[in-house]
């Protein structure tokens, strides 16, 4: 074992595609036992995440050292919030102007929940032969009951942390990403597998990057101790921040030739294998 091995590290995981499968709650048993582990080797263990807090709940049973979430907007670590940071209403009601009016389906998360509209669904019933929209259908009917996101007439002005638009048309994004220009974080991720770009927006002010940087300097930890593992390019920042940013084997092929590792799919047990490779458990 190496001096480096030796010291603490602090581990970020990304969820989707990264701790578990997508749009689920459940990691596979070697992630938990991998977790476990490293947290008896005095490791400390972050999600670090687009979901919000309430989105959540049903993955804080694993006991993380703590979580940031809503893409580094809002971070604790145990019961003490490190940063909290939305959305003014100036900066969302513009997003959701730009997306609304490029012909984008947006969905708004909060800290405490997620609402979406009412659009998507209705166009996805209204064109159920057009390439998967029937099994798009029912897979976001499961992922919204699964996470817990409301419709968007529920939504009562709460604040915003980040707003995603959804489309089969990659052109609407790119053109919404012009328009809101150098204000905003932008990120378009790659089409899940029925075809749908996401483009997901906040502000410039924090990304998961930059939560890596807050969570190490709150820990008084080197960022260059810290290790970071995701799937998709709107993990990029966290990769690129940490001292090694690792790809899941099941994620995107440009976040890959980026990234300083690439290990196994996540349902092939890829970061047990990879947390034993770096010394971490």
């Amino acid at each position: 074992m190496n001096d480096f091995e030796q010291k603490k590290r602090v581990i970020f995981l990304d969820i989707d595609g990264t701790l578990t499968p997508p749009g689920s709650n459940v990691p596979p048993e070697s992630a938990v036992k991998a977790i476990a582990e490293a947290r008896q080797r005095g490791n400390y263990v972050f999600l670090c995440t687009g979901r919000n807090r309430e989105m959540l709940r049903p993955l804080l049973q694993y006991e993380f050292d703590g979580v940031a979430a809503s893409s580094g907007g809002y971070i604790f670590c145990g019961q003490e919030i490190l940063y909290d940071h939305p959305m003014t209403h100036r900066m969302r009601d513009r997003v959701l102007q730009v997306l609304r009016e490029q012909g984008a389906f947006c969905t708004v998360e909060c800290k405490d929940g997620s609402y979406i509209e009412s659009g998507l669904r209705e166009y996805l019933r209204k064109n159920p032969d057009r390439g998967r929209n029937r099994e798009m259908l029912l897979w976001r009917a499961e992922v919204e009951e699964t996470l817990h996101i409301q419709p968007m007439s529920r939504y009562l002005d709460q604040p915003v942390y980040k707003i995603v638009g959804m489309t089969d048309d990659r052109e609407i994004l790119v053109r919404a990403k012009a328009l809101l220009g150098e204000n905003f974080y932008f990120c378009i991720t790659d089409p899940n597998e029925f075809g749908f770009y996401s483009g997901e927006v906040m502000g410039k002010e924090f990304d998961k990057g930059t939560a890596i940087g807050k969570v190490c300097d709150y820990l008084g930890i080197p960022r260059a101790q810290s290790v970071a593992f995701g799937d998709s390019m709107n993990d990029l920042e966290m990769l690129q921040a940490a001292g090694v940013g690792i790809c899941m084997g099941n994620g995107s092929l440009k976040l890959k030739e980026l990234a300083d590792q690439v290990c196994p799919a996540v349902a092939e047990d890829g970061l047990l294998r990879a947390f034993r490779k770096n010394g971490l458990c």
